[in-house]
């Protein structure tokens, strides 16, 4: 089988369930595993550049969204070229991948008929229920259980530890300006951690919010994981959020529990990393600032 993923979280997957090496061709952005970095990228950023402050990329985006036009530009000469036999994509998020009206008429241009699978999970039991999809459908059934179970495994560790009282409420911004509060698998992740989401609803997409809105949330603990971005990157927009005059306003600025984390490894993506992102939530709800945390999260704060 020869398959084109137009996904980064599809890329992890297909590579954990032992598909890497009938992966023909990847995005732009699928980084990991670095297996994936030397492969034919299918797509490039169509709106946004290297260096654009929040606010623009997010104006960029809602105006190619409003306007019709896509975010992405799919290569679809390198496509055809390719030759897969299997298009693994999305519809879930219309910024997260290329459009998948773009996707199914590329591939109705291809020769013969060539499927289109588009991955849709919204909670931790869907992710992993997506790793045995995926699994079956490129006959790695048992690599895929494998997986699954293990990330299963390590989900229901987390939800047995004993959890805090009481229960802090947590803040996710997936975006910092705007505003974005983390939607479909992120609350489910709190929920699961320990903690109550004072912002999100499980299942849901992402939504835009207001400084006011998250001042009368009043989130115990504030987690930064901007979409897409990974540690270092969040840490310098951290600035801009603590320089923000209703940040003292939040419960969370006032004890400093304001974390960064590494969004785009560990929480954007639902895929097996994902549950690398449920402990870091686990440990955040238990600690007090300052205190150690697992790699991909810091302290904004001190």
């Amino acid at each position: 089988m020869r398959i084109a993923s137009l996904l980064p979280s599809a890329t992890e997957i297909l590579f954990a369930v032992g598909a890497g090496p009938e992966v023909v061709g990847v995005t732009h952005e699928c980084d990991h595993p670095p297996a994936a970095r030397g492969l034919p990228a299918l797509t490039s950023n169509a709106i946004i550049h290297e260096g654009q402050a929040s606010e623009a990329i997010d104006r960029h985006i809602r105006h190619a969204v409003h306007s019709g036009s896509s975010i992405y530009h799919l290569d679809e000469t390198l496509l055809r070229d390719l030759e897969p036999d299997l298009i693994v994509t999305q519809e879930l998020c219309e910024v997260c991948a290329v459009a998948y009206t773009q996707v199914e008429r590329a591939a109705r241009r291809l020769p013969g008929e060539v499927p289109v699978i588009s991955l849709e999970p919204l909670t931790l039991a869907e992710i992993c229920a997506t790793v045995r999809t995926v699994g079956r459908l490129t006959g790695h059934q048992d690599e895929a259980n494998a997986v699954a179970a293990r990330m299963e495994a390590r989900i229901a560790a987390v939800a047995s530890l004993r959890r805090p009282e009481p229960r802090p409420r947590v803040a996710c911004i997936e975006w910092t300006e705007p505003l974005m509060a983390g939607g479909h698998w992120v609350p489910d992740m709190v929920e699961v951690a320990g903690g109550i989401d004072c912002l999100g609803t499980t299942a849901t997409t992402s939504r835009y919010a207001t400084w006011p809105e998250l001042v009368a949330a009043k989130p115990d603990i504030l987690v930064l994981m901007p979409c897409g971005y990974d540690l270092d990157h969040t840490m310098e927009l951290a600035r801009e959020v603590v320089s923000r005059p209703e940040f003292s306003d939040l419960p969370a600025a006032a004890t400093g529990r304001v974390a960064a984390v590494d969004g785009s490894s560990y929480f954007n993506r639902p895929g097996p990393r994902i549950v690398d992102g449920l402990e870091i939530l686990a440990a955040l709800v238990r600690a007090d600032a300052g205190s150690a945390l697992p790699r991909g999260a810091s302290w904004v704060l001190g």
